[in-house]
């Protein structure tokens, strides 16, 4: 079963390496995006600690949403993704494959990229840390979320709209907490409690979305 996982990952990142363009947009939109709020609000160094956390996880919330459509709707296209259901391997597993390679190409390079734009944005070297280390946590937790929206709308006219609309309100507790883990580190406080319940959805998470993916898969197959 491992190796099945594994497979299906290591397939994802050799197709992603063909279509480089398509991995580096969700980065190159949280770059640009994030990029630009200094330039609107003005060099204001207090505003722009204040306003920072807030704006890194909202642009890598968006910026995660953008490739999650393109999760299964290249091998629904081409019909492997029904021979890969068809196999004896649960499809629990092939979903935490694509997931796995989701983040690897998407959420990890979004984190890395997270400690440069707490610089642009003036915070303190605690601050950084817990920034990057809640992106750590928090984007396995969209790359989750987006393949039930992506596999609920697979084949759908509009899927990728309607993926915002789904998955979108559920991130919602991630993003609060994203964000609260870094405001309790400037005011003083312990990002402790923020940790664990980023971490408490994100097992949640692990253990619900990938059957519940696989579910909606064979559902959208029929």
């Amino acid at each position: 079963m491992s190796s099945a996982l594994l497979a299906t990952t290591r397939r994802d990142l050799l197709l992603a390496r063909r279509r480089r363009v398509e991995v580096l947009l969700p980065l190159g939109f949280f770059i640009v995006a994030a990029g630009l709020f200094p330039l609107g609000v003005g060099p204001e160094p207090q505003m722009l600690r204040q306003i920072a956390p807030g704006i890194v996880w909202v642009c890598a919330l968006l910026a995660a949403m953008l490739s999650v459509t393109q999760m299964f709707a290249s091998d629904f296209a081409d019909g492997s993704l029904e021979q890969m259901l068809l196999s004896p391997q649960p499809p629990t597993l092939l979903v935490l494959g694509k997931v796995a390679a989701h983040w690897l190409t998407t959420g990890l390079p979004l984190v890395l990229a997270a400690p440069l734009f707490g610089v642009l944005f003036d915070l303190r070297g605690p601050a950084i840390a817990t920034l990057t280390a809640s992106l750590l946590l928090g984007t396995p937790v969209l790359s989750l979320l987006g393949a039930v929206g992506a596999a609920l709308t697979l084949g759908l006219r509009s899927g990728a709209a309607l993926v915002f609309l789904l998955v979108l309100p559920l991130t919602i507790p991630t993003l609060i907490f994203g964000t609260g883990a870094v405001a309790a580190v400037d005011g003083g406080l312990s990002p402790k409690a923020h940790f664990s319940l980023l971490g408490a959805l994100l097992i949640v998470t692990a253990l619900g979305a990938p059957p519940a993916a696989a579910a909606a898969l064979r559902i959208s197959l029929d």
